[in-house]
């Protein structure tokens, strides 16, 4: 059994496909799929897919690059923490890439989403671009060890994984280290510890080989297990039941076996 941490299916390329999305993983033994918000116009829209399929979870939160979105407050985010479909807070962190200039209010975004983890128990989707080191100190004063998460799509070096596990966070890999260009994706695949390793598809975006360049769905995610298995020299196998586990264990609000 696999599970995909990490996909936006409320997308229009995906939900328009939605049943079909759904046979898909069936084939490929994908049990579940965890909806990610990333602004608050469209985060009812991932809310509504966790609430219609069974198998399907969602976080509340806006992605670091989303600039003029409007806001959840630190309440806002702990009142729809309490929602039964609702795991996680997120995607949430800094992103120096596509914004440019003074950062503070994505900055100051990031502090009230880990202090919404905090104060619900939820765990943080993490994502980082171009500011590593602005990510690790945010999440070092701002207490998001005390939350716990995921840094999702890992593309940065082992010393950043190594600072992000001594957090007490998991690494999430996306088709990228599927990749040939990714050979530091690739290495820190190697050396993340299986039982702090997650798989993710980050649907649309990203699908690993050989789909590169179509769009990416929830199935695919068993190339990313196949792939981080051959690296590491283990069945897939292994890594679908340490990671489906590792799902369990963070997303504990998600019941084991539904």
């Amino acid at each position: 059994m696999l599970v995909d941490s990490h996909c936006h299916l409320n997308f229009p390329d995906l939900i328009q496909r939605i049943d079909a999305i759904r046979d898909n993983m069936a084939a490929q033994a994908v049990s579940h799929a965890l909806v990610i918000s990333v602004n608050r116009p469209d985060y009812p829209a991932v809310r509504e897919l966790a609430e219609r399929f069974d198998n399907f979870y969602a976080t509340v939160g806006v992605h670091p690059d989303v600039e003029n979105s409007p806001e959840f407050s630190e309440d806002d985010l702990v009142a729809e923490a309490q929602h039964p479909k609702v795991v996680g807070i997120g995607e949430t962190g800094l992103d120096y890439h596509w914004c440019k200039g003074e950062l503070e209010w994505q900055r100051e975004r990031f502090r009230v989403h880990i202090r919404a983890a905090r104060r619900s128990g939820l765990p943080l989707i993490i994502h980082t671009r171009d500011a590593a080191d602005d990510t690790l100190a945010v999440m070092r004063a701002a207490g998001a060890d005390a939350a716990g998460g995921v840094m999702h799509c890992f593309t940065e070096s082992w010393e950043v994984a190594s600072a992000a596990l001594d957090l007490g966070f998991y690494i999430s890999f996306s088709g990228i280290v599927t990749f040939k260009s990714a050979s530091t994706v690739k290495d820190v695949a190697r050396k993340v510890p299986l039982d702090r390793l997650l798989i993710e598809t980050d649907s649309p975006y990203l699908a690993p080989v050989p789909h590169r360049g179509k769009t990416n769905e929830p199935a695919y995610v068993r190339q990313v297990a196949a792939h981080i298995a051959e690296l590491r020299g283990l069945s897939l196998e292994a890594v679908a039941e340490a990671s489906t586990d590792n799902f369990f264990t963070l997303f504990a609000k998600v019941p084991r076996g539904r």
